[in-house]
Formats: C-alpha cells, structure tokens, sequence
C-alpha cells in the first residue's frame, strides 16, 4: 500500500497535483453538484451549436456578467428524478446527482447601453431544458450550477444575486461548442466490493459515497464525499495496486474497497476540496482494462 504522503491536505481552490494529468485538474475544477464539463484530449469531440433559452445578468468585480443558459439534445440528460427526490438529495448533501453542462468560453460583448460586458454560455439538454422552464426550483438550481461552475472553471466571483432578462433571450451571438463525442464509461459504485471486514454504518464509522469511473484507458478518478469535513487535516489514505482505504481521526468515516483494476500508487494523487467536501483522487493505470 502507498502510504498517506499522496494526500495534499487544503484545497480551497481548485489546483493542479504536481505533474498529473489536466484532465485531474479538470475533475477539481468542475462544480461539484454538479458539472462535468466534456472535455478530454483523449477523447473525440464533436461541434454543437447550442439553441438560446434564457439570459441572466449578474456582475463580478470586473463589471457585468450576461451568462446564455442554452441547450441542445446532443448534451446528455441528468438522472431522471422528481423534484422531491432531487429536493431530499440536496437536504441530505448527497452529491449523487450530476447536471450535465457545457460551459463555453468568455466573450466581450456590449449591453443594452452600449458599455462593455462579458458572457458566457452554458448549454444543458434540450429535453431538460424545457422541463426546466416549467419550475422555478430546478431553473435556479441550474443557475446556481452554471454560476459556480464558471466560478471555478475561470477563477471568477460573481455575484449570486442575479435576474433574468425579459426582452432577450441571449447576449451578444451563441457560439459553436465541442463535447465529448462519447461518455466516458462508468463504474458502479462499489459497494459490493468492500473488504468482508467492513462494519455497518451503525456500528461505527460511515462509509462514505463513492464515485469512481474511468476518464481515460489509463486513468481511473475517484470522487469520494465527505460532508461531515471542513478539511483534509488528518485525513489518511492508502492506494495499492488493487485496493483504496482511507479514514479520519474522528473516526466519522471509513472506506476500504477492492478495485478490480491494476492501479500505480506510486503516481497516485489526491486533493481535498473544501468548498464541495470531497476527496478528489486521481489513479493511474499499470495496464489498460479489458
């Protein structure tokens, strides 16, 4: 087992480990309730011309801020639960639920005044979209999603006080975009594959929602949520080749899991970000799954 040193224990900002992939560095950036942006440079993408929904203002210490909330059928649909169960996720922090956006790049626009202001496009599916429309509950939460996602995708602060705009329906011109081509495969979460030693969570530590999945043929990342901590101070964990175990010193949580892959611990890394409260862990792979 490779020893805890690989865990790097404050993130309040999303930042890159050493010299692991970007594609890790997208994981942190990503908004946690969120967000998984599609992008990858091991994966095909294809162009979509997103459609206009709506337009919201807000602003951030550099002036305005327009964000086009579009949509487009080729962007995948989150799971398909009613609002109260998304309602009961999000009371019990469980970070289960994934909204699937593309967030485009910033463009220099004019506003209505003719005075120089910034926007950005987040795209959803289209079928989402329009469900979306119909409830004031889901369309804040997509806003509130983008809104943090461009966040932490741009290092941005932006106002969360924001309204829509009446007359139109987008700012400046909606450009082209690319996504990942495929979606890139999951794995179930493990639950069957914990140690036979594992206790119940009413008998000691929690085991904690994990999500792992494979980003590329040789790399495997982990999403481990931990809502109960403010930070990684005294957080362990141990990676070796076929197994992931990781605690804490208040003894809240406990995970100890076999990974049917062959995992390089040595080039292993994992952050802990603070403002979603997961671990994040990024595992190489020693040879390509079959």
């Amino acid at each position: 087992m490779a020893d805890s040193k690989l865990l790097v224990p404050e993130l309040s900002e999303a930042e890159t480990m050493g010299d692991e992939t970007a594609r890790f560095e997208e994981l942190l950036l990503q908004a946690s309730k969120e967000l998984q942006q599609a992008q990858t440079t091991r994966s095909a993408s294809t162009q979509i011309q997103p459609q206009a929904g709506f337009c919201i203002k807000t602003n951030s210490s550099e002036g305005k801020v327009f964000i086009n909330i579009c949509h487009s059928p080729s962007i995948p649909p989150p799971a398909d639960v009613t609002e109260d169960e998304l309602l009961q996720m999000l009371e019990e922090d469980q970070a289960g639920f994934r909204i699937p956006m593309s967030l485009g790049e910033p463009h220099a626009e004019l506003d209505a005044k003719g005075q120089g202001c910034t926007a950005y496009d987040v795209a959803v599916n289209s079928d989402f979209y329009w469900r979306m429309q119909n409830s004031d509950f889901l369309r804040e939460l997509v806003v509130t999603i983008a809104r943090e996602g461009l966040e932490d995708k741009y290092g941005l602060q932006l106002n969360p006080e924001w309204r829509m705009l009446k007359n139109r329906t987008f700012m400046g011109s909606i450009s082209q975009q690319n996504i990942r081509s495929q979606q890139r495969p999951r794995i179930q979460e493990l639950g069957n594959l914990c140690a036979p030693s594992s206790q119940p969570a009413e008998e000691g530590p929690e085991r904690p929602h994990l999500n792992l999945w494979l980003e590329a043929p040789d790399l495997l990342l982990g999403e481990i949520d931990l809502p109960k901590l403010d930070g990684a101070l005294g957080l362990s964990l141990e990676i070796g080749e076929n197994r992931l175990v990781m605690g804490d010193p208040q003894q809240l949580y406990h995970l100890d899991i076999y990974i049917p892959l062959r995992i390089n611990s040595e080039e292993s890394k994992a952050a802990f970000h603070r403002k979603r409260k997961q671990l994040m862990v990024a595992m190489p792979l020693l040879s390509v799954p079959s």
